[in-house]
């Protein structure tokens, strides 16, 4: 296979998305030093609408189409996302190439006062963007206030640092990409804080029509994570995930079994359906739709068609 002149890597301007794209960028230089290989900075329109919460301007996605426009003109070859940011379902046309090896996937307790969340005074404000994890702080903690708190991780650090909140909770992959690990005071416990679909976990999409680039990505591919990362997002699919569902969904494989966790919640944490499936690998799709035909079962179909109206 002969190694291409170049690509061209198009990614958000944020300082954790640029890390995301040097990242795949020298990665591909060791696999391919005759290459060119360039990064197209963009700012899309979820990093310009800063005053809404993502789920209440169209959610995630807002983060990737503009990415998807330069591919389709034929501006960049390749986008690198964090998986946790890909929609459930991949626009006609494109198709991710490779998932890479998961960094820490769980979120991540961030405050200058205090050790953990359990340390924290009643009324004490926990900020925010993802319903997530304010609908699992407040299910647990229901003494804390949770506010919304948007921007990028440096940006949240120093609404932080000016005393707008008592503690954050961001994902530990950002904060230990940029080197701020020094600032996680402890990491919730997927037991504590179930994570989002994909998260710790790289995507580079690409156009379908284009698979020389996905045999050149074939390397950076990482299976284990890849089959995690597909079950959790073939859960999250039948049960219609998005910013507008606070739900998570897990997956970790230990001697060739497939454990997924999820659960399903009302933002403010009074309900909440979770379950786990274990299975083989090679049926991730299958136990991802399984789960949440469990979840469904269980209850989760009230809180989802709750919330659909509520946003109608």
């Amino acid at each position: 296979m002969h190694s291409p002149e170049k690509i061209i890597i198009a990614s958000r301007e944020s300082q954790l998305a640029m890390w995301q794209a040097n990242f795949i960028q020298n990665r591909l230089l060791e696999l391919y030093p005759q290459t060119e290989i360039t990064i197209l900075g963009m700012t899309t329109k979820g990093d310009q609408i800063l005053d809404i919460s993502l789920s209440k301007i169209g959610g995630k996605g807002l983060f990737i189409k503009e990415l998807e426009q330069a591919l389709e003109d034929g501006r960049a070859d390749i986008a690198v996302h964090s998986m946790k940011d890909v929609p459930m379902n991949m626009p006609p046309g494109f198709m991710l190439a490779a998932i890479t090896e998961r960094e820490d996937p769980c979120d991540a307790f961030v405050s200058n006062n205090y050790a953990s969340l359990e340390e924290l005074p009643a009324g004490s404000i926990v900020g925010t963007s993802s319903l997530r994890r304010e609908s699992q702080v407040r299910a647990r903690f229901p003494h804390l206030q949770v506010r919304p708190l948007r921007g990028n991780v440096q940006t949240r650090l120093r609404k932080l640092d000016e005393e707008e909140y008592s503690a954050i909770i961001l994902a530990a992959a950002g904060l230990k990409r940029l080197e701020l690990a020094y600032r996680i005071r402890s990491l919730l416990t997927p037991e504590l804080s179930l994570p989002a679909v994909g998260q710790g976990a790289l995507g580079i999409e690409c156009r379908e029509d284009r698979p020389e680039l996905a045999q050149w990505l074939a390397p950076l591919h990482h299976a284990v994570t890849a089959h995690c990362v597909e079950a959790e997002r073939a859960m999250s699919r039948v049960l219609g995930g998005s910013c507008q569902v606070p739900l998570g969904g897990f997956a970790e494989i230990s001697e060739d079994v497939l454990t997924l966790r999820g659960f399903v919640a009302t933002p403010d944490g009074t309900k909440m359906i979770a379950d786990k499936l274990h299975g083989k690998p090679e049926g991730r799709e299958l136990i991802g739709q399984q789960l949440a035909q469990n979840l469904k079962s269980q209850g989760a179909d009230e809180i989802l068609a709750a919330l659909e109206l509520g946003h109608d």
